[in-house]
């Protein structure tokens, strides 16, 4: 990087000149950028920077996902608690990267270097374009298009209306499909954290499969149609799945707890470096009670992991009272590689749950922290964190071909059954499912009744959990309500008893309602020291609740059940409301629906 730093001090004062007292930027400091591919090489890098860094991607689903209980409810789905007040997304530092984009795509043009050279970092810079935008519309729906680097001077951002989803959105598409083409780099075999041509068709899959599945669900009428986006998903995937070379990673919790992420499956990642210093907190926020936000996933999706055989665990007799141990055998292989498990192992150690604090409805995530326990407590960590995979493409591609009606057994085998065999599983893998899950349907989409688009919905869940897909999910699908579920928890036989969850031999846990109950458990305890839980029979307790489980001995693990009524859905929330400084300034900026006049989420 050494002979990069002469060109990135120049660069730093082109793409931002907001103030009187600036450097002046001359036209030879812009030919040194621009007329060499040392230069583009160099400004591209600052690309980079529209990325999350390790620790934010590593807990993107600490919240705002239906299948988890945390410490307590994020405000977007806290009744009255959110509005354009409180809004974020739209001030000068949030949109501040497109203007370095801009900037580089404006000036890339010295025929000094290749056409070939210079359509391969324009296409990169037309790639981050594409993610921006993407976020853009992701969060607000209708957004200013522009193409061109903001002059202080001009007031498209300040004082424009905003264009149509339908413009920016082809607009978006271009970007992607440019740098497609034109990206030259096909492979980065170190660490897979520079962009390929691979991952932009990847993120092309990513973003019209959302498109698709929004216009389709929403019932958006829009020029290009969502069978049209649909398509575009499904070439892209398509593409990559046959050209790139890419094949699933064998070990799946390998994906999120190697340093150096396996190039197998990986299209794009983030990495740390101990040796120079760069580590993240993913460890800590992922085992801290107080520093994350103590997720802990809810029975009802856990019910969702299949057996070995492909059949729905909600098949087993009795299935509705099997405890801790009992509920992981003979499970989907993820169930053990996203959760602590009986027998799990830390330095030589087991670790169960910490059911005394973290672990309030039993279930404890891993998937995206390592055994290790340097980082529990400190910013220690340098494992990968995914950002694009193939994984995620395969699950694309199928889910594109079931919305048009056109997945067949040989794709259903190439992309949900494969993902499947890699878990373990052995039955329903090489043809499409022709019954529908009721206990699937019935919680979470009563509305669908293709089998078929049922268990793509359930693989992607439970293929993507952790990586920041599910909240786009239920807002693409129109399935917000999911929020609103209750928090429930593992089954427990009794409680103010000593119970084995592990079945091990040893006492591990007591939940116990009162100092009589708790002393009756110990003096029964064959182990001294086990983790003690106070809990409270009475749904509108404030602690850690136990509600009946049906069978008139037995308990599910409840938590926050008593404020239900607090969380909310409506269908306002399907866009974020436009911040109030930004309309504020800009009298031509149209709230989205539901959120004018500083409405709140109640509801509605």
């Amino acid at each position: 990087m050494k002979k990069y730093i002469g060109y990135i001090v120049l660069l730093i004062a082109l793409p931002y000149g907001c103030t009187m007292d600036e450097p002046v930027v001359t036209s030879t400091d812009k030919k040194a950028i621009f007329s060499s591919e040392e230069g583009l090489k160099a400004y591209s890098m600052s690309f980079y920077d529209i990325f999350p860094d390790a620790t934010e991607q590593a807990i993107v689903e600490q919240s705002l996902v239906d299948y988890g209980a945390t410490n307590t409810l994020a405000g977007f789905t806290l009744i009255n608690s959110f509005s354009e007040n409180n809004s974020s997304g739209w001030n000068v530092n949030e949109w501040s990267p497109l203007r370095n984009l801009n900037y580089f795509i404006l000036n890339n043009t010295d025929p000094a270097i290749s056409e070939k050279v210079r359509n391969d970092y324009t296409g990169l810079a037309r790639f981050f374009r594409a993610w921006f935008y993407y976020e853009k519309v992701r969060r607000f729906g209708d957004v200013p298009w522009i193409d061109h680097p903001l002059d202080p001077s001009e007031k498209d951002l300040l004082y424009g209306a905003r264009d149509s989803r339908e413009l920016v959105m082809e607009k978006v598409y271009e970007d992607l499909m440019f740098a497609g083409e034109h990206i030259v780099r096909a492979s980065d075999a170190a660490q897979s954290t520079l962009v390929t041509k691979w991952a932009a068709y990847a993120l092309a899959s990513r973003v019209a499969l959302f498109e698709g599945t929004f216009r389709k669900y929403h019932n958006l009428s829009l020029a290009t149609s969502a069978d049209t986006w649909l398509k575009r998903a499904e070439e892209a995937a398509g593409k990559v799945m046959k050209e790139s070379g890419k094949r699933l990673h064998s070990n799946y919790r390998g994906l999120f707890t190697s340093d150096v992420p396996p190039v197998s499956e990986t299209l794009l990642a983030i990495a740390a470096n101990a040796s120079l210093g760069v580590k993240h907190s993913a460890n800590w926020r992922w085992t801290s009670e107080t520093y994350g936000s103590g997720i802990n996933l809810i029975r009802p999706f856990v019910c969702t992991y299949l057996q070995k055989d492909g059949t729905p665990y909600t098949n087993r007799t009795n299935w509705q009272y099997e405890d801790f141990y009992e509920e992981f055998q003979n499970r989907d292989e993820r169930l053990k590689s996203s959760l602590r498990y009986p027998g799990y192992i830390r330095e030589g150690n087991i670790a169960l749950p910490v059911f005394s604090g973290y672990a309030r409805l039993g279930y404890q995530p891993i998937k995206l922290s390592v055994d290790a326990t340097i980082g529990d407590s400190r910013t220690e960590s340098t494992h990968a964190i995914q950002l694009i995979r193939l994984g995620e493409v395969l699950l694309n591609y199928a889910e594109a071909k079931a919305e048009q009606g056109t997945l067949t057994d040989q794709d259903w085998a190439a992309t949900i059954g494969a993902l499947r065999a890699r878990a373990g599983i052995t039955g329903g893998i090489v043809s499409k499912p022709l019954v529908v899950d009721n206990y699937l349907k019935e919680y979470y989409f009563p509305d669908v009744t293709d089998p078929v688009i049922l268990e793509i919905r359930r693989e992607r869940a439970i293929e993507l959990l952790f990586e920041g897909f599910r909240f786009d999910d239920l807002r693409r699908w129109k399935r917000g309500d999911l929020f609103k579920k209750s928090w429930t928890g593992m089954y427990i036989p009794g409680i103010n008893q000593p119970l084995d969850v592990d079945h091990n031999g040893t006492h591990d846990v007591i939940y116990y309602t009162d100092d009589a109950g708790l002393a009756a458990a110990v003096a029964t305890s064959n182990n001294a020291s086990p983790y003690k839980v106070k809990v409270s029979t009475n749904p509108a307790a404030e602690i850690i609740q136990v509600h009946p489980a049906g069978d008139k001995k037995g308990y599910y693990l409840a938590w926050y059940t008593n404020n239900d009524s607090k969380k909310v859905w409506g269908p306002k929330q399907y866009l974020y409301p436009i911040p109030i400084g930004a309309i504020n300034l800009n009298p031509q900026l149209i709230q989205n629906p539901g959120w004018e006049n500083g409405a709140t989420n109640n509801g509605n």
